[in-house]
């Protein structure tokens, strides 16, 4: 019942001074929806990277040819090392036991394909059977190929989801035939859509990874011949997936002691391994997330600076009524509980409020920028946390200052 009295007093005295009242709210309000929605930020900035690593495959170990920038650089390169090839693949499959998985890549940039494509032309990749296992490749229609397409050279494609909609449109595509450069290949398989990286959404250098046409690396290597090969080695890239238990970072030192062995230690290759990358994105987010709720937290301080300051005016605005309720017996407890009723209301509808602002500020950051959001419970909570104890921390000293006015200075107080 005193709760509620109290409650009820304060609401009262606020709703008196209503202007006066929001703008005091204004700085939580402010506050609590900055740090939810740098909170958001953070929040989608992570799962984003998360599913991308996933997607490039925890257990992986990703083999990526460097591309020489100057005939000069090219030149100097193959009197040392003759470039990622086959032999790379096989010294490896040989001397790594780690390895479950392993396949070649070449890629190349058909200079014609028909059905006219409705966007970029697609990228044209050689493959073995296996790199389907190796990045978890879910399929909308179809399937991979097989290892007897692989061995016959079989004219058979996979296509990404963005090559199917740009080539075939949105029928089925599983039987259809495709032109590329002088070749006609039949459609086996439709991947579903991987995700895309922010820099590739917003045109960014990367390729687009549902814009591939996926063929046998043998069809590859007999049917296609990529007039742009010059200054590149015989493959682009060995994909490796490792053995369940396997040291992905160890593995990858060895690795790179082969190939550096087999190169001269010519550095015309990276090693890229996403567990530890996932794990690097991890710390690197999470510093980024702290920094930015910090910075977001500022505004929620200059709130409780705001609710401190009214709560004092107010104090001595109503120091006449603070002497008359003493003189007829309430307590300084009373009169502490009085204001610091007040402040913490202040503030927890201003942290309502606020939550409501924190999810339009991230659903805004996500329409205008092209960012991921995502409002987490924990989110919410803390800022709304944060907003009351603002209030309660705030509201205290006004509260005390209020109880020790003397009741006969007070009566006389004009």
């Amino acid at each position: 019942m005193i709760l509620l009295q109290d409650l009820g007093q304060a609401f009262g005295n606020l709703r008196a001074q209503k202007t006066r009242t929001l703008l005091t709210a204004l700085g939580i309000v402010f506050g609590v929806g900055s740090v939810i929605g740098m909170m958001a930020i953070g929040a989608g900035a992570k799962e984003e990277t998360l599913r991308f690593i996933e997607q490039l495959g925890v257990r992986n170990v990703l083999i990526d040819s460097r591309q020489a920038t100057s005939q000069q650089e090219f030149q100097e390169r193959r009197r040392s090392s003759p470039g990622l090839s086959m032999r790379d693949l096989r010294i490896l499959k040989t001397n790594i036991d780690a390895v479950e998985n392993m396949s070649a890549r070449r890629t190349m940039r058909p200079l014609r394909v028909l059905p006219k494509p409705s966007r970029d032309i697609p990228d044209l990749y050689g493959v073995h059977p296996e790199y389907q296992a190796i990045h978890s490749l879910q399929f909308a229609e179809g399937g991979f190929f097989t290892e007897q397409d692989n061995l016959k050279s079989s004219t058979v494609c996979v296509l990404g989801e963005t090559a199917k909609v740009s080539l075939l449109g949105y029928d089925p595509a599983v039987g259809k035939h495709i032109k590329i450069n002088d070749t006609w290949m039949e459609v086996v398989g439709v991947l579903k859509g991987q995700l895309v990286t922010s820099s590739q959404s917003r045109g960014g250098s990367m390729p687009d990874i549902n814009n591939i046409v996926y063929i046998p690396l043998n069809t590859f290597e007999f049917r296609f011949y990529d007039q742009s090969a010059y200054m590149r080695d015989d493959l682009d890239g060995i994909e490796l997936r490792l053995k369940e238990r396997a040291d992905s970072i160890e593995v990858a030192k060895v690795v790179t002691a082969v190939l550096n062995s087999t190169h001269k230690n010519t550095s015309d290759f990276t090693v890229t391994i996403p567990a530890a990358l996932l794990a690097q994105q991890q710390r690197t987010q999470t510093i980024f997330t702290y920094v930015m709720v910090a910075i977001a937290a500022i505004s929620l301080l200059v709130g409780g600076i705001g609710i401190m300051n009214i709560v004092l005016a107010t104090v001595m605005e109503r120091t006449r009524e603070i002497g008359i309720r003493r003189s007829v017996g309430a307590r300084r407890l009373d009169i502490i509980r009085q204001f610091l009723t007040e402040s913490v209301l202040i503030s927890a509808s201003g942290g309502l409020l606020g939550v409501g602002f924190g999810f339009f500020l991230a659903w805004l950051i996500a329409q205008t920028a092209q960012w991921s959001t995502i409002v987490t419970p924990m989110s919410v909570g803390v800022a709304f946390g944060v907003s009351v104890a603002v209030g309660v921390v705030f509201g205290v000293y006004p509260a005390v200052k209020a109880s020790r006015i003397n009741p006969i200075d007070a009566l006389r107080y004009e």
